[in-house]
């Protein structure tokens, strides 16, 4: 029964060495591992690649079930997945065996205590902004694009611009055309 571990963290200055690990500790020789978010299936090409590739007999390993995924529907998207292929489920960390009736509550379960986990983060996150706002704190993301400088460049050279059009302004300053179109009908 080959044994296939995958690893996920969220962010780039993360690490996948501890869940690597703990994969290897449980027996599994092929271990994928990727950077991305957990809050949806898209854009995760590894854990794509191993439910392409599973087999009847197989087994996904995961420390725990929030590394693969954080809503229940998700979850059940992938589990399903999982066992259309006849292959199983397992947690290094939690006693999740899909292969069980007892390992099937349990995964249940703790879909549900993701999913509740990441919209409790984000209801905190909303208020936080919400009362950095109310204070004066919380202005948003400082402009990355000077418009002034958008104008310049669009201005013929007559009036001291040099009057590139959009697509030539956006390339010079590494933004989209959309952002250019924005600044110039302002």
């Amino acid at each position: 029964m080959p044994r296939i571990g995958y690893a996920r963290v969220s962010t780039t200055d993360q690490d996948t060495a501890v869940q690597v690990a703990a994969l290897r500790a449980a027996g599994c020789e092929v271990i994928r591992e990727e950077k991305a978010s957990g809050t949806t299936t898209a854009g995760r090409t590894e854990l794509a690649t191993i439910l392409d590739f599973l087999r009847p007999g197989d087994v996904l390993v995961v420390t725990r079930i929030d590394r693969l995924a954080r809503s229940i529907g998700d979850l059940a998207g992938i589990v399903r997945q999982i066992e259309a292929k006849g292959a199983g489920l397992a947690c290094t960390e939690q006693p999740v065996d899909t292969t069980t009736a007892a390992g099937k509550a349990f995964l249940g379960m703790l879909g549900v205590f993701a999913e509740f986990e990441t919209n409790i983060r984000r209801e905190r996150q909303l208020e936080g902004i919400a009362k950095a706002k109310a204070e004066g704190i919380y202005r948003g993301r400082k402009p990355t694009i000077d418009p002034e400088e958008v104008r310049r460049l669009h201005r013929p050279a007559a009036e001291g611009g040099e009057g590139l059009g959009a697509t030539d302004i956006a390339k010079r300053l590494g933004i989209g055309r959309a952002s250019v179109y924005r600044l110039l009908g302002e």
